[in-house]
C-alpha cells in the first residue's frame, strides 16, 4: 500500500544484524563533502551500498540519519539544492518597520530563519505568527522565549499543510485582515490564493529560494542511483533529483517523501512508488521509509515466476 492514508507502525522497523566494525555508517562514513566549484563528492564509499538517499541542504540531515541509524539503516548524505536570497531578501526590515500585519505566515524551518534576520535587522517589532509544522515551529522556540513579549506564535493548522492554513487561520471583526507571507520564490501561491478568497489582504515576499546541486562525481550518483530509496522533503529537491538521474536507464526505485505536498508532487512527475506520511513531519518520514525498503525487501526476495 502506498499512498498517503497509509498508517505506518514502528512494527515497520527492518531488523537486521549490527554491521561489523568498519563497514559504512550512515553517520561518518556517508558524510558528502564539496570539493571545486560545488562539486559533491563521498568522503568514504559505503559496504554494503546505501539503503537510502538522504538529500536536503548539507547540515540539515543530522536528525534524519540518526533516526535511520537506529533502525541500522544505511544512509547516503547528497545534498540535492541549497538556499539562496531571494529578490525581496532586502526589503524584509523595511517592511516591517514599516508596516503593521495581523499574521506573518511561516511555512518552512527554512523560510524561519531567514525571516528571523530581517525581524531581528527590523529592531524586533512585535509580531503574530502562524506556522506550519513542528519543525518551523521550532524554529521560533529559542526566540520566542527569550523575547515573547515581542514575537508570539500564536496559531497553527490542524494538518501541517499550507492549504489548511489559508482555511483555518483565524480573522478578527477588522474590516481588513492584513498578512505578510515571506516565502520561497518557488512556492505556489495557493496561501495567498486561499486567504484572498477569504478575504484577507497578503503582501508576499519571495524572501529566498532554491538552486539544485548539479555537479555530482560520478561514483557517488552510481551509489545513489543503486539504493532503493532517495528521501525527500521538498518538490525542488525532487526535481533535482529526477535531472541528476536523466541519463540513468529505467531508474525505478522508491522515493520517501516528508510530506503530502512534496509526495503529491513526486506522483504527478509520474512516479509511481511514492510513500509519505498523513502527516508531514521526521517520524512519519522514517516510517515511510522504512516502509518502502520493507517493500523493496520483499520483492527482493519474492520467487520469481
Amino acid at each position: 500500500m502506498r499512498d498517503a492514508a497509509m498508517a505506518f507502525s514502528s512494527s515497520l522497523a527492518l531488523p537486521s544484524p549490527s554491521p561489523p566494525s568498519g563497514t559504512f555508517r550512515a553517520r561518518p562514513a556517508g558524510r558528502i563533502r564539496t570539493g571545486a566549484a560545488g562539486r559533491f563528492q563521498a568522503c568514504s564509499l559505503p559496504s554494503p551500498p546505501p539503503d537510502v538517499v538522504v538529500t536536503r541542504e548539507r547540515g540539515k540531515s543530522a536528525k534524519l540519519i540518526a533516526a535511520l541509524e537506529k533502525h541500522n539503516i544505511q544512509s547516503l548524505e547528497l545534498p540535492l539544492i541549497e538556499h539562496v536570497d531571494g529578490p525581496d531578501t532586502d526589503r524584509l526590515p523595511d517592511v516591517l518597520r514599516n508596516d503593521k500585519f495581523d499574521w506573518i505566515i511561516i511555512t518552512s524551518p527554512e523560510a524561519a530563519a531567514v525571516f528571523l534576520k530581517g525581524w531581528m535587522a527590523a529592531g524586533s517589532p512585535k509580531v503574530r505568527v502562524a506556522v506550519v509544522g513542528a519543525g518551523t515551529a521550532r524554529v521560533f522556540d529559542e526566540v520566542s522565549q527569550l523575547d515573547h513579549q515581542s514575537l508570539e506564535v500564536a496559531f497553527s493548522p490542524s494538518k501541517a499543510m499550507g492549504k489548511i492554513l489559508a482555511s483555518e487561520l483565524p480573522r478578527g471583526s477588522e474590516s481588513t485582515c492584513k498578512v505578510l507571507y515571506p516565502a520561497s520564490a518557488k512556492a505556489s501561491h495557493e496561501i495567498q490564493e486561499g486567504l484572498s478568497d477569504r478575504g484577507f489582504y497578503v503582501t508576499r515576499l519571495n524572501t529566498y529560494t532554491t538552486v539544485p546541486v548539479e555537479d555530482v562525481e560520478p561514483l557517488t550518483l552510481k551509489l545513489a542511483i543503486s539504493a532503493p530509496v532517495v528521501a525527500v522533503a521538498s518538490p525542488s529537491a525532487l526535481k533535482a533529483w529526477l535531472k541528476l538521474i536523466s541519463k540513468a536507464n529505467n531508474w525505478d526505485n522508491s522515493i520517501a517523501c516528508i510530506g503530502e505536498t512534496t509526495g503529491s508532487a513526486a506522483k504527478k512527475l509520474g512516479l509511481k512508488s511514492v510513500y509519505y506520511p498523513t502527516t508531514p513531519g521526521l517520524e512519519g518520514w522514517v516510517e515511510s521509509i522504512l516502509e518502502a525498503l520493507r517493500v523493496h525487501r520483499q520483492l527482493k526476495e519474492a520467487p520469481k515466476c
